[in-house]
């Protein structure tokens, strides 16, 4: 049987699905999945090994742009974007990495909500490679158990330290706070600037991109009014 497609303003539809334009996926920064794209086997091979195959492939990247890698200035790059890549700022994409969070009794019955605000956010776009840079703010209203303050940060690095699309990173935080904490009552607002808008595309310095996941009692416009309030 044959299949059957049309065209209609430049997208192909084939079978009765439309068909996915890479390009389109990329320019216009969007996500696919809430989950980070990852291989069955990402994690076959050790840390090690990935920063040597990364070390080689990023020396013949180098090579190609005409870069002379006999000068000093150059000979280790290829090791240190390496190690940046798997140590660094892509760590958060193995599991290994987690932060381990222990939560507390609410001894102090406080079931107010509770806001930390301006968590650095460190991340790259996965559609250029480019850093996004910004802050973080995020809230719960506790219920019979309350997080360590530092561990909402490290929630948000952990996520953040991987190639990624805001909006997912912003859904990711909050389902993990609400999964970890055991509550629907969660609110997560990112506001940050896109180097893959700034230094490429448009090249528009000044803009910055603004996410949110408001759930549970965060779904009603007094709360919520409180918390844009409170991170003012």
């Amino acid at each position: 049987m044959s299949q059957s497609n049309f065209v209609v303003n430049g997208k192909e539809k084939m079978n009765g699905h439309w068909q996915i334009d890479v390009d389109d996926i990329g320019e216009n920064h969007a996500a696919t999945s809430i989950d980070t794209p990852l291989k069955p086997d990402a994690f076959d091979i050790s840390d090690e090994e990935k920063m040597k195959m990364i070390s080689s492939h990023f020396e013949s990247i180098m090579d190609i742009l005409g870069l002379d890698l006999n000068d000093d200035s150059l000979q280790g790059t290829p090791k240190r974007v390496a190690k940046m890549f798997v140590k660094e700022i892509f760590h958060g994409l193995d599991p290994k990495n987690k932060p381990s969070i222990s939560l507390f009794e609410n001894k102090f019955a406080y079931r107010q909500m509770l806001v930390e605000k301006g968590i650095r956010v460190q991340s790259f776009c996965e559609h250029h490679f480019l850093p996004i840079y910004g802050v973080a703010h995020v809230a719960y209203i506790p219920g019979d158990k309350v997080i360590g303050l530092s561990k909402l940060n490290r929630i948000v690095d952990y996520y953040a330290r991987r190639p990624q699309v805001q909006e997912r990173l912003t859904q990711q935080i909050a389902l993990e706070l609400q999964n970890t904490l055991q509550t629907k009552d969660v609110a997560v607002y990112i506001d940050a600037k896109h180097m893959c808008v700034q230094a490429r595309g448009v090249e528009h310095q000044n803009s910055s991109t603004v996410t949110s996941s408001y759930n549970g009692r965060f779904l009603n416009e007094s709360v919520r009014s409180e918390f844009l309030n409170a991170i003012k």
